[in-house]
């Protein structure tokens, strides 16, 4: 669950690098939490939970997504290629699921081995 908080901690941090577990469980976190509200949702007849919901986890969202793509040394306006239809996004997985680079590069040290805080 630390993985969900760091992120939010950090609500709208756009510099820096975010490891592939760092992005990925959040991806998953906030999967199953808008499962759940969509599902509240529909029982009530509404849809103003979820759209607070996706609201309020826009900015961390794209935050942790431009230092994920930091960490493998690209720009965070790499995030435009999902714009493309169908190929944009199968693209941007690829490069959020591709190793981080070991060394530091012009957006930071490796989060890896960077010291807990």
């Amino acid at each position: 669950m630390h993985w969900y908080v760091d992120v939010l901690k950090k609500y709208a941090v756009f510099s820096g690098r975010a490891r592939r577990q760092e992005y990925w469980m959040f991806f998953l976190f906030n999967l199953i939490i808008s499962i759940v509200l969509t599902v509240v949702d529909r029982a009530i007849g509404s849809n103003v939970i979820s759209l607070i919901y996706t609201l309020a986890v826009l900015l961390p969202g794209l935050g942790v997504t431009v230092r994920r793509l930091h960490d493998t040394g690209r720009s965070g306006w790499w995030i435009l290629i999902s714009l493309i239809p169908l190929v944009g996004t199968i693209i941007l997985i690829v490069f959020l699921a591709t190793e981080g680079k070991a060394e530091p590069n012009q957006y930071g040290p490796n989060p890896k081995y960077a010291p807990a805080h």
